[in-house]
């Protein structure tokens, strides 16, 4: 058991360099293209905003500012800039009327849509220039990636058996 665990052990840890090397050639693309990839007029703390509110519809600053490790001050600021561009809206809450809740307009929804368009059509051209298995290869990888590194918090747990 301790062998399977090691060897698994060593092919993370061969992959997490080559893993690092494609954001960081994600970020060099990015730059390269920022005209188009550009999140303008949003900033990408902005725009991770968006991001967080579109999967999580209805949530309050409160809960906003634990996503971000933000104060809530400086959550509020970046409510009231996406509210003012159009982005935004706070809805009253339900059930308490103290509390406010925040969804995306259409605006906001097409900015974003647009953003990961333009992105997608890069990495499509990249992709095109992969073979099909390579292609099919990644996509499981990165699928399993992402599954991974949605629930930080916990950690898969490595018991060993006599």
């Amino acid at each position: 058991m301790r062998e399977a665990h090691a060897s698994h052990d060593q092919h993370a840890s061969r992959a997490a360099p080559e893993i690092s090397e494609v954001l960081e050639r994600l970020e060099m693309a990015w730059e390269h293209h920022r005209g188009t990839l550009s999140t303008a007029p949003l900033s990408s703390v902005q725009t991770r905003v968006m991001y967080i509110i579109e999967r999580e519809p209805g949530i309050n600053l409160s809960a906003l500012g634990r996503h971000l490790s933000a104060a809530a001050p400086s959550v509020t600021r970046l409510c009231d800039r996406l509210q003012a561009a159009g982005f935004l809206r706070r809805i009253p809450h339900t059930e308490d009327r103290r509390a406010t809740q925040l969804e995306l307009t259409e605006a906001g929804r097409t900015h974003l849509r647009g953003i990961r368009a333009r992105r997608e059509q890069v990495l499509r051209q990249a992709m095109d220039r992969m073979s099909p298995d390579a292609q099919h290869a990644l996509a499981t990888g990165l699928s399993a990636l992402c599954e991974a590194v949605g629930e930080p918090t916990q950690q898969p747990e490595h018991r060993e058996t006599a």
